[in-house]
């Protein structure tokens, strides 16, 4: 019986052997491994685990020679507790008694691999710091059972998601904790409407500018913003909220540190990743997996699961899937064909990790959402295993942020085409479903600028004050709060935004780094920039709050979209996405008197909102009125005022 993928996407149908050949790849791993919810349990066995009579500590490093445990428990002796080695490169070391090791205790790995003497942390270490000299070293964290009271808790199916980084969300100069977020931030993404959460960096890792994409430490929470308890607290939290916590996984690479990292743990370069030149990525300077070692699916299999079991995260974002599913990792790549997708160049291991991952998430937890980051739009990311797909719930729509920021880079908006930017929001892989979004947390980092900064710039240092007048600022806020609405309306089955940015936060992210003088200065969130009401800030957080909620209540996450009229040359949009009619005038001056925005059902439609609302930064041109449709040429419309660089939102009123 052929897949669905091959009826639901018919374009495939030239590819039917490679969608054969991927599962029965796929199904052909599940028989080696077994019950993946049995196979997925490394973590309950290797690393630190306390019982009644002591501490038993494994570790799996099948090209040593000896391992020993080090640590200030035993004053650093290096080789008085050797562990024994057992089959298939498993060593073990039992320590009695309960308080053999303590929390908080700092401890070392020891390796003797082909005549050398190595300094490694526990693979599986829960906690991992830094020390005053910058060494790290795991610590001995000895749990006690956190209270979650979050068992009832379902995620939405509808996603608003509030991308953020626990550090930099405070606005003091330093790196937050998860209790400041905890405190600070949650209340504020719950009265900005956004039920979900994307934490980024939390998966420990050395370098803070990586933005945690350079793992070190797939089982620790990150501990410079906390201790693991905290994170939970966070999350427990949030599930009383009514906020889904979904974790930033980073499975495409790690960190090429060995004292610190899993490389070259036992003392080769192939222990988890490819060896040689293969294992290195060429543009990132990090490690790759070697996803065909059923080694290296146990160790990432089992850190979905503690994730989802240790720490109640509700599903995954899965970073840098371009660069897991192709040999050459995307790099240069026009994905222009089917025949791109399918060919030498795709790692089929990679593909069969992604499909057992998403498996194994959803026998942890049903609810659980998954999300990919893939520029390629690989056919079949985003629909079941059992149909041929790979299993995700979503794609990120990568390519919505870098459309709208190479068009204001490069086309004056008099010259926008709307028919493109209708195409471009609403292409879709059929029944694959994506996240919309109109900047990434990239376009807000130095060398780049966040829609707000790009449309106003140096304007944004002199001309935010409310009783300071400038056109820079008033289109700004204009295309500003239109472009959001078109993202949120049409660019995707879910919504993102991150952190700042629904108020168009200034300036940009700049980790400290020797370039900067280490300064916190740009490695945080301005937040009183949207309380102060003397600011036009507030203008836009106050439109993002109220275009969240009114896309709630028209349910524009459902449904298609249906386009009613675009006139290039007037720059008029309108289209209805779920129970609204959205209607835009892009035209940078002129404003049209009487206009007919035609709708496809007669009756009396009443404005619930425009952006040229006085609340949101604008003029107030547009009443809050009903209309009653008249009929042109046969179509169904409504005459209404609707200024330049407006959009208005109607509802249909019912009887």
């Amino acid at each position: 019986m052929k897949p669905k993928i091959l009826n639901i996407d018919k374009g495939l149908r030239p590819y039917a052997d490679d969608i054969a050949l991927r599962m029965a790849l796929y199904e052909k791993k599940v028989s080696e491994l077994g019950d993946l919810r049995d196979f997925a349990n490394g973590h309950r066995y290797f690393g630190f685990h306390k019982t009644a009579d002591g501490w038993y500590y494994r570790e799996w490093a099948p090209a040593a020679d000896a391992l020993y445990l080090t640590g200030d428990f035993c004053n650093w002796e290096r080789k008085k507790y050797p562990l024994k080695k057992l089959e298939n490169g498993v060593f073990e070391l039992f320590l009695p008694g309960k308080d053999a090791l303590k929390d908080g205790q700092q401890v070392q790995t020891i390796v003797v691999s082909g005549g050398r003497e190595l300094e490694r942390i526990p693979l599986y270490a829960k906690r991992v710091i830094q020390n005053p000299d910058h060494s790290w070293n795991a610590v001995v964290y000895d749990e006690k059972a956190f209270p979650w009271t979050d068992e009832k808790f379902k995620p939405r199916k509808k996603l608003f998601i509030y991308e953020c980084h626990i550090g930099m969300a405070q606005e003091e100069g330093k790196v937050g904790t998860y209790r400041e977020f905890t405190e600070n931030i949650l209340p504020r993404v719950k009265k900005l409407g956004y039920n979900a959460l994307q934490i980024m960096a939390v998966m420990e890792h050395p370098y803070y500018a990586s933005f945690g994409y350079q793992v070190t430490n797939f089982f620790a929470a990150s501990s410079r913003f906390g201790r693991p308890e905290d994170l939970k607290e966070l999350i427990n939290t949030a599930h009383k909220m009514g906020i889904a916590v979904l974790l930033d996984v980073v499975h495409s690479h790690a960190c090429p540190n060995t004292r610190e990292g899993i490389n070259e743990f036992d003392g080769t370069d192939y222990q988890f990743f490819h060896k040689g030149s293969r294992g290195d990525h060429p543009a990132w300077g990090t490690k790759c997996f070697d996803y065909s070692k059923n080694e290296v699916i146990h160790f990432l299999l089992s850190n979905l699961k503690f994730w989802l079991e240790e720490y109640h995260f509700d599903g995954f974002r899965f970073d840098g899937i371009t660069s897991m599913l192709y040999r050459d990792h995307g790099l240069g790549t026009d994905f222009d064909g089917y025949h791109k997708y399918f060919s030498l160049n795709t790692d089929v291991d990679a593909v069969t990790y992604l499909q057992l991952a998403t498996e194994l998430t959803r026998q942890v937890r049903p609810n659980a959402i998954l999300i990919a980051e893939d520029m390629s739009a690989l056919p079949g990311l985003c629909l079941p295993v059992k149909d041929g797909g790979v299993g995700f719930d979503y794609r990120l729509a990568m390519g919505e942020p870098d459309f709208w920021i190479k068009l204001l880079k490069e086309v004056p908006d008099e010259h926008w085409d709307l028919h493109k930017i209708y195409w471009e929001l609403t292409i879709r892989r059929p029944k694959e479903k994506v996240i919309g979004y109109c900047e990434s947390h990239d376009q807000a980092l130095v060398g780049d600028k966040t829609i707000m900064f790009r449309l106003c710039d140096a304007a944004m240092y002199t001309s935010m004050a409310k009783h300071i007048p400038d056109l820079t600022i008033d289109r700004g806020v204009a295309l500003h709060k239109m472009i959001r609405l078109l993202t949120m309306t049409l660019g995707g089955d879910g919504y993102l935004n991150f952190m700042g940015n629904e108020f168009g936060h200034p300036e940009w992210i700049d980790f400290p780094r020797e370039g900067n003088g280490w300064s916190y200065h740009y490695c945080r969130r301005q937040w009183s920039l949207a309380e102060n009401p003397d600011l036009k800030y507030e203008y836009l957080q106050s439109f993002d709050r109220d275009a969240v909620k009114l896309c709630k209540h028209l349910r524009t996450l459902s449904g298609k979209d249906t386009q009613l009229w675009v006139d290039n040359e007037k720059k008029i949009l309108v289209y209805r996405k779920g129970s609204g009619i959205f209607a835009y005038n892009l035209h940078p001056e002129n404003a049209y008197e009487g206009c007919f925005v035609r709708v496809d059902q007669p009756g009396e439609y009443e404005v619930i909102m425009s952006t040229d609302d006085f609340c949101y930064g604008g003029f107030g041109r547009v009443y809050h009125q009903r209309y009653s449709t008249v009929t042109e040429n046969g179509n169904h419309g409504i005459k209404l005022y609707l200024p330049n660089r407006t959009a208005v939102v109607l509802l249909r009123v019912e009887n």
